[in-house]
């Protein structure tokens, strides 16, 4: 019997490693594949910047507390960000989605109202895409596409030992609503005459059902006359993005724990859970901020701006958080892993 390997045994990135690690680039037009929050092609000055992602319901969503404009915004936000995470403006999405009958017209009208709020509040155009019948839920496939010059373009692997390594925002919000929703969720399947208690979780609820990409950290670096060494975006918590920065430039990285970013109504709504705050910023994921380092010299120019934070440096001595009382703590990547539950 031939041998069977499971898709949770290898992962997300270990399985697109398995699958496509043998492809090779055969045109000179393609300046950057697969490794990146998006691809860079194009044989002029100014390059092509593209990435794809779907969402899938019943893994990525659950409509029984995700209001269809909601997921429409999001599905678009969450997409423009892997954009911003190459320092790229993003200009154009396309569209595609696959949606059972038990969808009404309008019904997928609230989904597309989501996504043109997104594309004006940002001024993106959606420019096409394609729509088919699913046996099963709601698929939607969203692709972004940005235009910038090649030298303006921020890989992951650009880091340097020393660097600082930077934040936008605060983090642990979008995790800390999910399980909020959550709760109320299994409270309603239980009885559905108790009304969900969800007041004063506003900052953390809107974190996670109404996400905004970081549009306004790419134009005030851009401002103040800095470009990043390194990016990505806070997609599956900061500890794995920590891991695929520093391993992209073979190097480790630390950070402090008083440097990290969480907003009090985050802590808040963490201690009514029962849950650490610090994890929840650290694993959660789904926070859509930028995380980048900086050359040293460049900290005089960053170390005011607003919404921006230094949390740590990167280093030859692999992945550590140094907590309030200066222990020195072995960082693990243990943010959202794709097939597990599966």
């Amino acid at each position: 019997m031939e041998d069977r390997t499971e898709l949770s045994s290898l992962g997300e990135f270990a399985l697109i490693q398995r699958l496509i690690g043998t492809f090779t680039n055969e045109q000179d037009s393609t300046i950057k594949g697969v490794g990146d929050d998006a691809a860079v092609i194009g044989s002029g000055e100014m390059k092509t910047v593209i990435s794809t992602d779907q969402l899938i319901e019943g893994i990525h969503f659950d409509l029984s507390y995700m209001p269809l404009k909601h997921l429409g915004y999001k599905a678009v936000a969450v997409n423009l960000s892997d954009i911003l995470a190459m320092n790229v403006v993003p200009s154009q999405i396309m569209v595609s989605i696959a949606a059972s009958n038990r969808f009404s017209v309008e019904a997928l009208e609230e989904l597309y109202l989501g996504i043109r709020t997104c594309c004006e509040v940002y001024k993106v155009d959606m420019v096409g895409g394609d729509t088919s019948s699913s046996t099963s839920g709601l698929v939607i496939n969203i692709t972004a596409i940005g235009f910038e010059k090649e030298d303006k373009i921020v890989y992951r692997s650009g880091s340097k030992e020393g660097d600082l390594i930077c934040l936008s925002g605060d983090l642990g919000g979008a995790y800390v609503g999910l399980q909020l929703l959550e709760r109320e969720k299994s409270v309603f399947k239980e009885n559905p005459e108790i009304q969900p208690e969800l007041d004063g979780h506003d900052y953390v609820l809107e974190r996670q059902l109404k996400p905004e990409p970081r549009f306004d950290v790419v134009r005030q670096l851009a401002t103040i006359g800095v470009k990043p060494t390194s990016m990505i975006d806070v997609s599956d918590g900061l500890s794995s993005e920590l891991f695929h920065l520093g391993k992209s430039a073979s190097l480790g990285a630390t950070i402090y724990e008083d440097k990290v970013p969480i907003d009090p109504a985050t802590m808040l709504a963490s201690e009514e859970l029962k849950m650490d705050g610090l994890t929840s910023a650290l694993n959660g994921g789904e926070d859509y901020e930028l995380l980048f380092t900086i050359d040293q010299s460049d900290f005089e120019k960053i170390k005011d701006e607003k919404d921006i934070h230094i949390i740590g440096h990167m280093t030859d001595q692999g992945f550590h958080l140094v907590n309030n009382v200066g222990q020195q703590i072995e960082l693990k990547a243990q943010g959202w892993k794709a097939f597990e539950s599966s």
